[in-house]
């Protein structure tokens, strides 16, 4: 099982989002089984040609996604993945 955290930016717009753990071996895989969860999430941070938006960054144990177009990073059982909404604003 992989571990998902989401920041508290990310529960801003979707308040159920809790610490969760789901099954997969790619970031693809992981987003797809987030969505059954959170229907209506991937849609947040994926585009319409499945790439991860500008705004959101998704780390494996502590390091950025080398494969944002593609989501398909490999996951190990028991890697923590963390998604998070980058913020901006003045």
């Amino acid at each position: 099982m992989v571990k998902i955290r989401f920041t508290s930016a990310l529960k801003r717009f979707f308040p159920s989002l809790t610490e969760i753990q789901t099954e997969g071996t790619t970031v693809k895989e992981v987003l797809q089984n987030i969505e059954k969860i959170h229907p209506g999430i991937t849609t947040y941070l994926v585009d319409d040609n499945g790439r991860l938006r500008k705004h959101i960054n998704i780390f494996v144990q502590g390091d950025l996604i080398n494969n944002p177009e593609t989501l398909e990073d490999t996951l190990k059982n028991d890697d923590e993945v963390l998604i998070l909404q980058a913020l901006s604003g003045g």
